[in-house]
C-alpha cells in the first residue's frame, strides 16, 4: 500500500476527520478455539485526518510507541487502505494518531483492534461508507487481513461472538452475554508472538479429545448466557492450551491453580494473558476472583506476582464505534 497512490473512484477530501474507539478481545475462551470471542472494555482510540497527496504522519501514544512502524506498513494504515479500496478510493494523505492501551502480544487482540479500527476509520471517512462497509463486510475484510475471525468479530460486533470461515470469507454472529459476567485478566509483562504459539500445536489430536472439546465449545453459549452454573465445565479445553504450556509456563500454572478452585479460567487468545470469569452475586464474583488470582500468583513465587498485572475488565457490549 502506498499512501497517495492513484485509484479510480470517489475519495474524501483533504481535512476530513474521524475518531474511533475499538475494544480489546479475548478469543478461544477455553474450548472455543478460533471461533469464540469476547469484547472487553479496554479500548484503543484512533484519530485520522486526511492530508494532501503522499503526506503521511503517524503518532503513537502508549503501547507500541517505540516499536510499531511509522510508515505505510502500519497496520491501521494498511487496514484503512483496504477499506477505501472497497469503494475504489484511496487515502490521499493521512495524519494518524493512535492512543493505544491494549497490550501488544498478550492475547488481547491488539492486532485485531488495529485492523478493525482502520476499517471503521475508512468507513467513517468515505462517502457512503456505512452502505459499503456493513458490519458483515467489516468482519469479512478484517478476517482477510488477520487470517482468522475469532478476534476481529467481537472487535466489530461487541459482546460475545461465534465466528467461522465461509467460502465468501469470515462470518460471525453476536450473542448477548449474561450481564452478571465479571471477567478478570492477569496480563504478563512479557509478550508472546501468536505465530510461536501456533507452531506448538500438533497437526492432529486424538478423536476423543476433539469430540470432548466440541461438546465443551457448544456448551460455551448457554454457559455464558443463561446457564452460568456451567461456566467451569464449559471452559475446559483439550485442544490447544496444554500443547502451548511451554510457551507460557507461569500462565498455564495460573490457569491450573484457578481451575482447581472451581474458577472458570483459561488462556486469552494465543496467550500469555489469563482470563478468569467471575459472576456477580455469588461467592466467586469479580472481586473474589481477582483476589484468588493474586493469591495464586503469590503462591508461584514473588517474581510471578510482579510479572503480571491483574485487573477486572467489564464486557464491552459495543464493538468499534465512531465518536
Amino acid at each position: 500500500m502506498s499512501v497517495g497512490a492513484q485509484t479510480v473512484g470517489r475519495t474524501p477530501g483533504v481535512g476530513a476527520t474521524a475518531t474511533v474507539k475499538v475494544p480489546a478481545t479475548s478469543a478461544n475462551l477455553g474450548p472455543g478455539y478460533d471461533c469464540a470471542g469476547l469484547a472487553l472494555a479496554l479500548t484503543d482510540t484512533l484519530e485520522a485526518r486526511l492530508l494532501g497527496d503522499g503526506e503521511l504522519e503517524i503518532d503513537v501514544v502508549g503501547e507500541g510507541a517505540d516499536s510499531v512502524p511509522k510508515d505505510d506498513s502500519h497496520l491501521v494504515v494498511r487496514s484503512m487502505a483496504r477499506g477505501f479500496a472497497e469503494a475504489d478510493a484511496h487515502i490521499p494523505g493521512l495524519h494518524l494518531t493512535c492512543h493505544n492501551v491494549i497490550p501488544h502480544g498478550r492475547g488481547l487482540g491488539s492486532s485485531s483492534a488495529a485492523i478493525v479500527g482502520g476499517l471503521v476509520l475508512a468507513r467513517e471517512l468515505m462517502p457512503d461508507g456505512h452502505r459499503i462497509l456493513t458490519a458483515e463486510r467489516l468482519v469479512s475484510l478484517a478476517t482477510e487481513l488477520e487470517g482468522h475471525p475469532d478476534n476481529v468479530a467481537p472487535a466489530v460486533l461487541g459482546g460475545m461472538t461465534i465466528a467461522w470461515t465461509h467460502e465468501a470469507g469470515g462470518r460471525a454472529i453476536r450473542i448477548s452475554p449474561n450481564p452478571r459476567l465479571q471477567p478478570v485478566v492477569a496480563i504478563p509483562t512479557e509478550p508472546l508472538a501468536t505465530q510461536r504459539a501456533r507452531e506448538l500445536l500438533p497437526a492432529a489430536v486424538p478423536h476423543a479429545d476433539a469430540a470432548a472439546n466440541a461438546a465443551r465449545a457448544a456448551l460455551l453459549v448457554p454457559a455464558l448466557t443463561n446457564h452460568l452454573e456451567l461456566l467451569h465445565e464449559a471452559t475446559h479445553d483439550l485442544l490447544h492450551q496444554d500443547y502451548r504450556r511451554f510457551a507460557y509456563p507461569q500462565s498455564h500454572a495460573l490457569v491450573t491453580a484457578l481451575r482447581a478452585l472451581g474458577i472458570p479460567a483459561m488462556i486469552s487468545g494465543a496467550g500469555p494473558t489469563v482470563i478468569a470469569i467471575g459472576v456477580s452475586d455469588t461467592g466467586l464474583d469479580g472481586q473474589a476472583v481477582e483476589a484468588a488470582v493474586v493469591k495464586a500468583l503469590a503462591a508461584q513465587g514473588g517474581s510471578a506476582t510482579s510479572d503480571f498485572r491483574v485487573e477486572q475488565l467489564a464486557v464491552a457490549n459495543d464493538g468499534a464505534v465512531a465518536i
